[in-house]
């Protein structure tokens, strides 16, 4: 007699599916029962691939909708209006916010930039699991993907969420937005020493921050923000600089002489 098999991974329950939808209808989004079985479903594998590779510290599924799936869809607060829009998530992790927002918004021409090659063969079975079309996976660094010509200046939108401090996220997202594209990336907590010391670098890169956009998300007590940059001007061909440099060296908020092209300002 073989060996019986261990339960899978568990997915939503009745009040999880009721959060996820009254959640997302506080963003205007209406999620219909395909829709709603898709984030049980990537639920499902990315807690079944959870026990082989690190892809997330949360692991309760209530706590994975809250924090992952509507945490990722916020970020359509700040979308531009417009179908089949171009969207670069960089960072993705285990595909957030990308993947969300592509199980919300069908339409979206996703593409999805990770440099862990564990993560990355996470990320093309569950595209293929869920049946998604119009998404392409990546892997490889923002600093390198950013001078292919085919991904520089080609995105409406570029997400990011958890990947940097906003001086080292500008430069590394920044040169993937078009000309009247956005960069938007959540923060939580006291993001106005973080927006002010990325200014220069934001000014440098061609972009132009928004006004913070408050977030409520259920049962989180803490301050949510999107922080939206619009890309005003072409950025610097030599932006990003090599692997590493954007994190290690913020631009704008390193000790030391500005680089050439830099300003020092009050506000930074």
């Amino acid at each position: 007699m073989g060996r019986r098999s261990s339960p899978g991974p568990e997915g939503l329950g009745p009040a999880e599916r009721a959060l996820l939808v009254e959640g997302a209808r506080a963003f205007g989004l209406a999620l219909g029962a395909d829709q709603v079985a898709q984030f049980d479903r990537y639920l499902r594998e990315l807690l079944d691939w959870n026990r082989r590779v690190n892809l997330t510290a949360i692991t309760e599924p209530r706590a994975v909708v809250i924090r992952h799936f509507l945490d990722s869809l916020s970020c359509l607060l700040a979308f531009p209006a417009g179908e089949g829009l171009a969207v670069i998530d960089v960072g993705t992790g285990a595909g957030f916010p990308g993947l969300p927002l592509k199980i919300a918004r069908p339409d979206l021409r996703l593409t999805l930039l990770e440099a862990t090659a564990k993560k990355v063969r996470f990320l093309e079975h569950v595209v293929q699991v869920l049946g998604m079309s119009s998404v392409v996976v990546i892997w490889g660094r923002a600093e390198t993907l950013a001078h292919d010509p085919d991904h520089r200046e080609r995105y409406d939108c570029v997400v990011a969420r958890a990947l940097a401090e906003l001086a080292a996220l500008a430069e590394l997202c920044l040169p993937f937005a078009r000309l009247g594209g956005r960069v938007i990336a959540p923060k939580k907590g006291a993001v106005a020493a973080e927006i002010a010391r990325a200014r220069t670098a934001i000014s440098l890169l061609g972009g132009r921050l928004w006004e913070p956009v408050p977030v409520t998300l259920p049962e989180e007590p803490e301050r949510r923000f999107l922080v939206v940059i619009e890309k005003v001007q072409p950025t610097p061909p030599r932006f990003p600089r090599r692997p590493g440099m954007p994190v290690r060296r913020p631009l704008g908020v390193s000790r030391g002489r500005p680089m050439e092209g830099e300003a020092w300002s009050a506000s930074a």
